[in-house]
């Protein structure tokens, strides 16, 4: 395991988890991702080298996520992170968050700035945990689904705040 808090387990995404990855996109269709972005989501846990995490909850995948460091090493990103629809609200979510700020911690501590694009519903919740919306398009991924582009600032290369 990467890490257990409480009753759940955070640890390294395996090709047996595509299918209950893929029906946690399909339960937060059409509010939070685009079906057209299925194909995008099903190609990217196929074909990814970056490092994805699933949160379980007594053997059940309620949470997935990933992140990347950039060429440049001083910003990182997340990638397709969810949390079942069922799901939301029972700290899932904090849980994936604080597991990939800890693998940035381990593996990449010049980094000094991550970054992620997320929908008008998610944009509250990484602002309540420390990110900033730096810019919004409208109607990005859809009628009615903008994009918030957001940074958290993680301070000096080798400074590291406390989780949120």
């Amino acid at each position: 395991m990467f890490a257990t808090v409480g009753r759940m387990d955070v640890r390294p995404y395996r090709a047996t988890d595509e299918a209950a990855c893929l029906a946690l996109f399909e339960s937060n269709t059409p509010d939070f991702f685009t079906l057209q972005e299925r194909a995008d989501f099903a190609n990217y846990l196929r074909t990814m080298s970056d490092p994805y995490f699933v949160v379980e909850d007594e053997g059940q995948v309620v949470a997935c996520g990933g992140v990347f460091v950039r060429h440049d090493r001083q910003t990182a990103g997340l990638a397709w992170g969810m949390v079942g629809r069922t799901e939301h609200r029972r700290g899932y979510g904090r849980a994936l968050l604080n597991a990939r700020l800890d693998w940035l911690r381990q593996h990449a501590p010049e980094v000094g700035e991550v970054i992620l694009d997320t929908s008008q519903h998610s944009a509250p919740f990484f602002a309540h945990l420390g990110f900033e919306t730096t810019s919004i398009e409208r109607d990005h991924y859809a009628p009615g689904l903008d994009r918030h582009d957001m940074r958290l600032l993680l301070g000096a290369p080798g400074r590291r705040p406390e989780a949120p």
